[in-house]
């Protein structure tokens, strides 16, 4: 478990941004407020300027799924918090692009058992410090142990 602020979560999304392709999913879990979004943001908005794009990222929280091209990696973001079926999952076409983008799924329990195993999980939990969260990273896959080196050489707040 790392510790974290806001700063420190926008430079770590610089610092993986490299690491991202297509065909990867991001699984952002944790309560409500606890960082997800911004990560998120940070790590799309960091894949966008390397194309000289600038764009508003919004969250997905009432459109569901918000879609993005940096260079020829299409990104999805997508917030399932207000989902309670698999059905609906499936409507979105979100497991489609699981395997032809990068995708950062928030509340990504609403997934079941389509959830993919070898997804990135990034859990961001509440700290007493208001300003801080705690991050636990974990992974099933070995194509994810590059995280660790740069978990190692980035300035986190721990």
């Amino acid at each position: 478990m790392r510790n974290i602020d806001s700063v420190a979560s926008t430079n770590l999304a610089h610092k993986l941004k490299p690491g991202f392709n297509a065909g990867d999913v991001v699984l952002l879990s944790g309560p409500i407020g606890s960082g997800k979004s911004h990560f998120a943001r940070s790590l799309i908005l960091s894949l966008l300027a390397d194309h000289g794009q600038v764009e508003d990222i919004p969250s997905p929280t009432f459109t569901l799924v918000q879609t993005y091209l940096a260079g020829d990696l299409e990104i999805w973001h997508s917030d399932l918090y207000r989902l309670s079926l698999l059905d609906e999952v499936l409507e979105l076409g979100l497991l489609d692009a699981f395997t032809t983008a990068l995708c950062l799924v928030e509340w990504p329990d609403r997934l079941g058992s389509a959830a993919p195993d070898d997804g990135l999980k990034l859990e961001f939990l509440l700290a007493k410090d208001p300003e801080m969260r705690h991050l636990t990273f974990s992974a099933q896959d070995p194509k994810w142990n590059w995280v660790k080196g740069v978990l190692n050489k980035v300035n986190l707040c721990d």
